[in-house]
């Protein structure tokens, strides 16, 4: 199961110095990176010279994929725009935990890939917690067939609350308007309405949304199984919906999920995830239906900075 290098490293072992050297490179090797990311899901590049945000526009920009940008995302995260495409991976707190999650799983809209781009490395902590979900769908299965099955038959329902206002000390803080690319309420419920959603609005001006339908397993074109999807980061981090703390996640058939199914996962994650500790101009390209990421705390007076671009298949 776990015979494939993960995450695949290239290093920059021909001294490239300057980004017009390394854009040609990429422009004859970028496909071959491809295939390797297709085994291992994900492909770390160290040694480069990338120092800037438009430097990182560039790299991420020579393989070619399609752009998948933050403001038409439904991302319910706090992020900050350095270029069109490279935006800041969370905006939470330092001391705040994101748990491992695939990127967007929890809407009808989700990036293929993610280009994450370390400009400066924390001084304690800060790691990227990588997790191959194939692998962990696989374990699970055969420990615990009946609720993987319960998993992939149902599927799963999404209840997220969006503040009228961004909360930027939140995880899942970016306001309705914001997230939703509208001006008006009358505008947020035809989007809503469009994408398959049920809605309810509370007295504070926040938006109670509810998905349809999402499913829980998502089948590789390797024939592979991978569990996509936001049960660990719910499990494990999210927060009782409105004033009657509802669930913010159950089976799709309304059904709540048994709390010893998320927690077993959340054991057996443990045996395949791989801390990704930055280094300054690291970049790392993960293939979002294989791997889950997160970020650990951080601490220290060199302030962390971990940029991300996002990208859809062509």
């Amino acid at each position: 199961m776990t015979d494939s290098a993960f995450p695949f490293v290239v290093e920059n072992q021909t001294g490239l110095t300057e980004m017009s050297d390394v854009l040609n490179w990429l422009a004859t090797e970028s496909e071959s990176f491809k295939h390797q990311l297709a085994s291992a899901g994900a492909v770390l590049f160290r040694g480069f010279p990338i120092q800037t945000a438009e430097d990182f526009d560039a790299f991420s920009a020579a393989f070619g994929y399609g752009n998948f940008t933050y403001k038409e995302s439904l991302s319910n995260a706090v992020r900050l725009n350095f270029t069109p495409r490279v935006f800041t991976a969370n905006e939470a707190p330092p001391d705040v935990e994101i748990f491992l999650h695939h990127e967007m799983a929890q809407t009808p809209l989700s990036p293929e890939k993610i280009f994450f781009c370390c400009l400066r490395a924390a001084e304690e902590g800060g790691a990227t917690p990588l997790c191959r979900s194939d692998w962990l769908y696989a374990k699970f299965k055969e420990r615990h067939p009946k609720w993987a099955e319960q998993f992939a038959t149902l599927g799963l329902k999404y209840k997220i609350q969006m503040p009228a206002e961004a909360d930027e000390d939140s995880g899942q803080g970016r306001s309705w308007a914001s997230t939703l690319s509208v001006e008006t309420v009358a505008e947020a419920e035809e989007r809503l309405e469009t994408l398959g959603y049920s809605w309810r609005w509370e007295e504070d001006g926040s938006l109670i949304t509810t998905t349809p339908v999402m499913p829980a397993v998502k089948r590789l074109p390797d024939g592979s199984e991978s569990f996509y999807n936001q049960v660990l980061a719910a499990h494990l981090g999210w927060k009782p919906v409105g004033e009657e703390q509802e669930e913010p996640l159950t089976f799709g058939n309304d059904e709540a999920i048994d709390d010893e199914a998320p927690a077993e996962l959340a054991n057996i994650a443990k045996e395949f995830v791989l801390p990704l500790d930055w280094k300054d101009g690291d970049v790392a390209l993960l293939d979002n239906h294989r791997v889950m990421h997160g970020r650990y705390p951080f601490s220290g007076s060199r302030k962390r900075s971990v940029v991300v671009c996002l990208a859809r298949d062509v």
